[in-house]
C-alpha cells in the first residue's frame, strides 16, 4: 500500500513520524513537498486513447500515482518557491495554474483521503464548530465575533470575569524576518476604549474562563488521545499555553476524558466527516469541560514525546486501512 503525503518542505517532525509508522507496518510513504512544485517537483498527467499516465518526480524518487491507496493531507504551499522577483501578475498566474494542476491531480486519484480538502476547509470555520458543539450538548464559552465596537463593550459588561480576544485565522506578523504569532490575549479597559481597529478587521472575543487544566485531545478515526497541561504555572502562558509552549513541552500528562465527552467528540467528527482533528478544551476548577475549537490539521508532535501518545501509529493505521475510517461521499 502506498500513502501520498501532501505537505511542505518546512513541515515539522509529524511527517517523519507518520512516514516511519507507515513503513514499520509494511506500507510505502511518498512525500510531496508542495512548495517545490513547479520549480523542483515534476508532475506528468497524460491521457491517451487507451492509456493514462500519472507520475510524480522529485528528489524523493518517482511515483506512479495509480499506486496511491491513501492520501494524508497535511499542508499546502503550492508555488512557494517561485521567485519573488517574477512579475507579480505572472507569479500569481503561475501559482494559480500550479494549484489547479496539483488539486486536479489529487481529485482524480481513486484513493482514501485523510481528509479531503473540502472537508477540512468547512470544518475550519469556528462559527460552525461552536454551533455544532452546542447542538451536541458540549459546553462552550460565550463568544462574540464582530467588527462592531459597541457590541464588544456590551459583551464585556456581560462577562463578569473579563474577556479575551483571538483570531479566527492562523495570524502572524513579521518583524525583521521573525514570525510573531498572534495568541489569545486579555482585553483591558483601555482596549475597550480604543476599538477603532475593528473597522478594518473583525475579531473574536470570548469570556475569560478560570483554568484548572488545558486539554489537547487528538482524534484519529475512532481513537481518542487526550493530554493535559497546567498552563497556570507560567505567568506567560496564563491566557494561552502556546506563549510559553517550549518551556512547558515536558509538562504534558496523559488525561482520561469522561466517556460522554469523548462520545460527543466522536459525534462532532462524524458530523464533519473528519478522520483527524486536534481539539482544545479548558477544564475549569468547577469541573466544566469547555470546548474551544477543533483544528482539522492540528499539530501533535510534542505529545508523542511527552506524554508518549501513539498518534503517528494511529494515523498510519487509518491510512493503511487497518482501523476505522470515515468515508467522504462526494
Amino acid at each position: 500500500m502506498t500513502v501520498l503525503i501532501i505537505t511542505r518542505s518546512l513541515d515539522n517532525q509529524c511527517v517523519d513520524s507518520v512516514m516511519a509508522a507507515i513503513e514499520r507496518q509494511g506500507g510505502r510513504a511518498f512525500r510531496f513537498d508542495t512548495d517545490k512544485f513547479p520549480t523542483e517537483v515534476r508532475l506528468i498527467a497524460q491521457y491517451l486513447e487507451s492509456s493514462e499516465k500519472l507520475q510524480l518526480i522529485s528528489s524523493h524518487g518517482e511515483l506512479d500515482l495509480h499506486e496511491v491507496t491513501a492520501i494524508w493531507h497535511r499542508r499546502l504551499e503550492i508555488g512557494g518557491r517561485i521567485p519573488r522577483n517574477v512579475d507579480m501578475q505572472l507569479r500569481m498566474a503561475s501559482i494559480d495554474e500550479s494549484s489547479r494542476t496539483v488539486k486536479g491531480m489529487l481529485e482524480s486519484l481513486k484513493a482514501f483521503r485523510m481528509d479531503p480538502e473540502p472537508v477540512i476547509r468547512r470544518a475550519e470555520h469556528k462559527q460552525i464548530q461552536l454551533q455544532v458543539a452546542r447542538e451536541l450538548g458540549m459546553d462552550t464559552p460565550r463568544t462574540l465575533i464582530t467588527n462592531d465596537a459597541d457590541a464588544v463593550r456590551a459583551f464585556a459588561q456581560d462577562c463578569e470575569g473579563g474577556i479575551v480576544t483571538k483570531m479566527l485565522s492562523s495570524f502572524a506578523v513579521y518583524e525583521e524576518g521573525l514570525e510573531k504569532v498572534v495568541f489569545t490575549n486579555p482585553v483591558s479597559r483601555a482596549d475597550l476604549e480604543d476599538l477603532n481597529g475593528l473597522s478594518l478587521c473583525p475579531m473574536t472575543f470570548q469570556e475569560q474562563l478560570p483554568k484548572a487544566l488545558e486539554l489537547r485531545t487528538t482524534v484519529v478515526g475512532d481513537r481518542v488521545f487526550t493530554a493535559s497541561i497546567d498552563s497556570q504555572v507560567s505567568a506567560q502562558a496564563q491566557y494561552d499555553w502556546r506563549k510559553d509552549g517550549v518551556a512547558l513541552l515536558k509538562n504534558w500528562q496523559r488525561f482520561d476524558l469522561p466517556r460522554n465527552v469523548e462520545q460527543q467528540l466522536l459525534e462532532l467528527m462524524d458530523y464533519f466527516a473528519l478522520n483527524y482533528g486536534a481539539i482544545d478544551f479548558i477544564l475549569t476548577p468547577e469541573g466544566r469541560y469547555v470546548f474551544l475549537e477543533i483544528n482539522p490539521v492540528g499539530e501533535f508532535f510534542w505529545l508523542e514525546d511527552s506524554p508518549g501518545l501513539p498518534i503517528s501509529s494511529a494515523i498510519a493505521d487509518v491510512l493503511l486501512g487497518r482501523a476505522f475510517r470515515r468515508e467522504y461521499s462526494r
